[in-house]
């Protein structure tokens, strides 16, 4: 069972924390989120797309050197990770003092990544690897049309199995 918290409570929480984890569908506001906070905090910001999955022209990086990555990052004693990766939760929850769960409607989310599509198009965003112009396409759109449905579940199983102590604030 995920152990969801109130906005107040998890403000509270947020003086103290050191390792946050903020999770969510593409488009759901992740990122900004992410930044304001790692910043706000003085804490670093980790952009699990830029520096764990992706490589230059959109190639996935190979999955052993991703987790070794990772692994690398988690050993930092303080950070903000920006992405929803539901199996790597089993490496991340047990270093995490607070989760923040966007869950916006899916036509937030669609609206969010065609807005970033506009404002980055032909050009690599901040948060992805160098080389990976920001792009959509179908497989991507269904992505989200369906997070609710089919990831959204890994994430409450992820969450309830290897982090079932680990407040959650659902925005």
């Amino acid at each position: 069972m995920v152990q969801s918290i109130s906005i107040d409570d998890a403000a509270h929480r947020l003086v103290s924390a050191r390792r946050i984890l903020v999770i969510g569908c593409s488009g759901s506001g992740k990122s900004t989120v992410a930044r304001a906070l790692a910043a706000r905090l003085g804490l670093r910001h980790v952009s699990m797309d830029r520096e764990v999955f992706w490589m230059s022209g959109w190639k996935e990086r190979p999955r052993e050197e991703a987790l070794a990555r990772l692994a690398a990052i988690l050993e930092e004693e303080n950070w903000v990770i920006d992405g929803t990766s539901p199996g790597t939760l089993h490496m991340r929850l047990p270093r995490t003092d607070l989760v923040i769960w966007m869950r916006p409607p899916r036509w937030t989310s669609l609206r969010g990544v065609f807005g970033r599509w506009l404002e980055y198009r032909g050009r690599t965003r901040p948060d992805m690897a160098d080389g990976c112009p920001e792009k959509i396409d179908l497989e991507f759109l269904s992505y989200i049309w369906t997070f609710e449905r089919l990831a959204s579940p890994k994430i409450e199983r992820g969450l309830s199995e290897h982090g079932p102590s680990v407040p959650v604030l659902i925005l």
